[in-house]
């Protein structure tokens, strides 16, 4: 899977829309209904056909966590409701093919800067598979770039090399993670998941621990990055990485595990604890020589899906 999803298997070599609204419809409806059943219960079985990738790994781990503290199920939960759904619908050739459902949620107020659009990207890997959701952003509808349209009012997938743009989109993980190691390559706008993180992990500091941290790009097969041109020839771009903390006690003393590290926790911890994260990222790439270049962070969604004692 490559940012554009130009893969081509069984001949299919016409450029086609990915989904029909039908279609689109039907998948965003499958999706709630698994989601809240999966969260009433608190039972990862309930969604797994449901999602793939970034979103899958953080949705599956965090049930699993949360049915293990509470085998009963969620005491407090609350249907998800998504509405006033827009359909962002590319057209591409072959598989896998994919869409962006731009959605209300009722887990906001839909006034001033409490406003959020929930973002959702479906994807398809085969004709006889089905829809799944791989990537999801919470964002203010102000900070959300119109895509560009065709004749036909279809959006125009992103290739990954980025042809016109600042920034690659095959590139984004391995700068991202290059960025938090190194503080390099810098084409990060500065922000809470950039600079200010950064900067907040460098300053770690807690008597008789260390904290190292670890990061990897993950960008193939359903990680892969997905992106849409926008109308002002930059790009909308979904992708995922992976973030790892280690925090190692001094002797006599003994790393805290809260309830849902321990639900996910391998090992003992007897000085070491390792925290295992993958993080879904929705950035916003101008094209080549617009203003500064900076990439922007729009929205970071990020879980813990492993933990390790020792």
């Amino acid at each position: 899977m490559t940012a554009s999803g130009c893969v081509t298997v069984h001949g299919e070599l016409e450029v086609v829309p990915a989904a029909t609204r039908s279609e689109a419809a039907q998948a965003l409806k499958a999706f709630t209904t698994a989601y809240n059943a999966a969260d009433k219960a608190y039972d990862p079985a309930r969604d797994e056909k449901q999602v793939t990738g970034a979103l899958g790994a953080i949705n599956q781990a965090g049930l699993t966590a949360r049915h293990k503290n509470n085998p009963d199920g969620n005491a407090n939960h609350r249907p998800l409701e998504l509405t006033d759904a827009r359909y962002v619908i590319p057209q591409k050739a072959g598989w896998p093919r994919w869409f962006l459902a731009d959605t209300d949620s009722n887990r906001d107020r839909d006034e001033g800067a409490q406003d959020t659009r929930w973002l959702i990207v479906f994807v398809k890997s085969g004709p006889r598979q089905g829809w799944k959701a791989a990537y999801l952003a919470v964002v203010a509808p102000s900070r959300i770039p119109e895509a560009a349209k065709d004749g036909d009012g279809r959006a125009t997938p992103v290739a990954a090399d980025g042809a016109g743009l600042a920034v690659a989109p095959r590139d984004l993980g391995t700068k991202y993670t290059g960025y938090l190691q190194e503080g390099a390559p810098d084409v990060f706008a500065p922000g809470t998941s950039t600079s200010a993180w950064r900067a907040a992990r460098l300053n770690t500091r807690r008597a008789g621990f260390s904290f190292q941290f670890r990061d990897q790009a993950l960008d193939s097969g359903t990680y892969a990055p997905l992106g849409l041109r926008t109308k002002d020839g930059g790009a909308l771009v979904f992708f995922t990485s992976k973030h790892f903390e280690r925090q190692t006690a001094a002797q006599g003393l003994r790393p805290e595990v809260s309830p849902d590290v321990s639900a996910l926790l391998t090992g003992e911890v007897k000085s070491t604890l390792t925290k295992e994260r993958v993080s879904s990222q929705l950035v916003y790439i101008p094209k080549k020589g617009a203003g500064d270049g900076k990439v922007v962070m729009l929205n970071r969604l990020a879980g813990l899906v492993s933990a390790t004692g020792s």
